[in-house]
């Protein structure tokens, strides 16, 4: 199976940024995309980013203040968030579409544990 790892999620001002990572591991034969989303208390979980190919696309509420870039040598997904704002804390989840072998019937969706990003006014 395929592994996520986050970090750096963390305690900001508003005004701020932080960046965010996630790697994938383990048998990632193929990555079609990769992305995060966020969950914020009481909220259903909302994309924020996703990168496939060299194609990104961003919710309305981050668009020109967050940033997706990807590594392939590295499987890693990076989130570079600035002005952040207090409405952007949420527990960060990275996600990865992809596949373990050859097979198109391995192709699934795995979630990283998830970051807090705290955005104080």
């Amino acid at each position: 199976q395929a592994q996520l790892v986050e970090s750096g999620g963390g305690w900001v001002q508003a005004g701020g940024s932080l960046r965010l990572s996630c790697g994938a591991s383990g048998r990632t034969f193929s990555i079609n995309a990769m992305g995060w989303y966020r969950q914020a208390p009481g909220k259903q979980r909302e994309l924020v980013a996703r990168i496939t190919g060299g194609s990104t696309n961003y919710a309305d509420s981050v668009k020109g203040r967050f940033t997706i870039s990807g590594d392939n040598a590295k499987n890693t997904v990076y989130l570079q968030m600035n002005s952040l704002k207090p409405e952007d804390t949420a527990v960060y989840y990275c996600y990865a579409d992809l596949r373990t072998s050859s097979s198109w019937l391995s192709r699934s969706n795995y979630w990283g544990q998830g970051t807090q990003v705290t955005v104080s006014s």
